[in-house]
């Protein structure tokens, strides 16, 4: 970054923010789809934002108005803090090294990039929720006018918080590894959305609102709830304690303000990969057959190493196995937790990974030509199928087994031990024959840029091939499940439970190889479609 004399802040920050309103029109500007996505999610954010602000107002003279609210905006600034990880492309100017030739200075570059920040739904709906916050506490004139500083800051916290760690990552970012942790925002969706389901549950049966109150008593002096605090305090009287709060929450937001600069100063004076030669290390490439040692010879354990290596390295592949795992733990896991689940919960792990058999040929993109090179007869294709399939399990039966023997751990149930096991391996027998197959019959492209799963115009493929296979697994488990069932009514049915362990594992075994059987011939003469399918994207 250069010393020499540059803008000042006055003339910079506003052509920053106008920069930002620039890259906002010209975007919505590029088709009418994005332009009706852009504005419903607007539509959705404010009208939320606008059902929070009339709750937090309706706790105005709760006792626990100021638990609730410090806990929201704590909630509120973690949210801030982890978007930019995961949703990197979302602001074209969260990115400072597109300034980097520009002759500026690092203090007005982040002031106007701050004030910048200022424009969007994010702050908008950040602001909404901490003006009902305060209004749900504020009581007497001192307080509404702390209050009024203290949605300032709090506000400004927040997005200085985004804004530094951005620029912290933004190396990350730009990588690969940064579209992989991208990639994997599905996967925080969906074990927050269990998270708070979990806590909602507990909040509902453990007292109500007044179990928030030892966690609301340490979120009060740390910001940028601490401002929120600050507006309650002044509403008791305590002056003193307003005063040190809404300190606190300046004294964080000059330390991200000074911690942002750092960060942009290096960014901007400091090479980058792109600008230093590649080296692959010697012992990286030596390293590279440690896997392959580990597997069987020839075929097979050349297959199983390209998909393990698809799980490791490809970001699509990567994001719906680590989802998988996470919600196949979750499930069965939080309602053992509650004293609600069953120990059959342990199933679902089974079933989340049995999924990921579909669409094998899909999973290889436009590449699979190579693989296809190399089948020429009906033994060829079955023993792909059967590499793919060993190295799911490779992952699967000791994961199943792990969750399985938690759960019935949780729950006290190991006597159940043996059969939930048992139809946890048929299950997934059944979701491997019936993965090969629709992998043969319904294979679709999987694109790798962006956030899509699926090639536009074979959404209808993939709910026949997941959906229709699921059911298939379902019908196919039919046996080992009506044996569950009728030893656990029959009256010497615990002496005889056990058997369902080696029994489900030998069913899904045969029903496994079966599949892949009929699945092998199908493979051999739809070649040329199935590739034609999942390069489509």
């Amino acid at each position: 970054m250069t010393t020499a004399p540059g803008p000042s802040a006055a003339s910079i920050t506003p052509v920053v923010v106008r920069l930002k309103l620039s890259l906002l029109r010209n975007g919505l500007r590029q088709s009418g789809g994005r332009r009706a996505a852009y504005i419903a999610s607007v539509v959705v954010a404010l009208l939320f934002a606008a059902l929070q602000l009339i709750g937090l107002i309706a706790l105005r003279g709760n006792a626990h108005a100021i638990a609730v609210s410090l806990l929201l905006v704590a909630v509120l600034a973690l949210g801030w803090a982890v978007m930019p990880l995961f949703f990197p492309s979302g602001d074209e100017t969260l990115d400072p090294t597109r300034l980097v030739m520009l002759p500026l200075r690092p203090q007005p570059l982040v002031r106007a990039l701050l004030a910048a920040s200022l424009v969007g739904v994010g702050p908008l709906f950040t602001l909404c929720l901490l003006a009902g916050s305060v209004i749900s506490v504020a009581h007497g004139a001192t307080a509404w006018v702390t209050a009024v500083v203290a949605v300032a800051l709090a506000l400004l916290v927040c997005v200085a918080l985004a804004r530094a760690v951005a620029a912290a990552n933004i190396r990350l970012l730009s990588s690969r590894k940064g579209r992989d942790l991208a990639v994997l925002s599905g996967l925080v969706v969906a074990v927050g959305a269990q998270l708070v389901n979990f806590g909602a549950q507990r909040l509902g049966s453990s007292g109500g609102l007044s179990t928030l109150d030892p966690a609301a008593d340490v979120l009060r002096w740390v910001p940028p709830a601490s401002a929120i605090g600050a507006v309650d305090s002044a509403s008791e009287g305590s002056y003193g304690a307003a005063v040190v709060q809404l300190a606190l929450c300046g004294a964080a937001l000059a330390g991200l303000l000074a911690l942002w600069s750092r960060h942009l100063t290096r960014l901007m004076t400091s090479p980058d990969g792109s600008t230093l030669q590649a080296a692959e290390p010697a012992a990286r490439e030596r390293g590279s057959s440690r896997l392959g040692r580990l597997l069987p010879a020839g075929r097979t354990g050349t297959v199983m190493e390209r998909s393990l290596r698809y799980v490791w390295r490809d970001p699509k592949t990567k994001a719906a196995w680590v989802t998988s795992l996470a919600i196949g733990l979750i499930v069965p896991v939080f309602n053992a937790l509650q004293g609600t689940g069953s120990a059959y919960f342990a199933c679902f792990a089974a079933g989340m990974l049995g999924i990921q058999m579909y669409n094998q040929f899909g999973q290889d993109t436009s590449a699979f030509w190579i693989v296809a090179m190399t089948i020429s007869s009906t033994r060829d294709a079955y023993v792909e199928l059967r590499g793919r399939a060993l190295a799911l399990l490779v992952i699967t039966l000791p994961y199943a087994t792990l969750v399985t023997v938690l759960t019935t751990a949780l729950l006290g149930a190991w006597r159940q031990l043996p059969e939930v096991l048992g139809l946890s391996f048929a299950l997934l027998g059944a979701m491997l024959a019936t993965g090969a197959w629709s992998s043969a019959r319904f294979p679709y492209s999987i694109p790798q840029e962006g956030y899509k799963n699926v090639a536009p115009g074979q959404a209808g493929l993939a709910w026949i091939a997941i959906f229709g296979g699921m059911v298939s697994a379902a019908l196919l488990s039919a046996p080992v499940i009506a044996l569950t069932i009728w030893l656990n009514v029959s009256a010497d049915g615990d002496r005889w439970s056990w058997l369902l362990l080696p029994l489900g594992a030998l069913y899904g075994a045969l029903i496994t190889l079966l599949g892949l059987r009929l699945a092998a011939p199908r493979t051999a003469r739809r070649l040329p479609e199935i590739l034609a399918a999942v390069s489509k994207g």
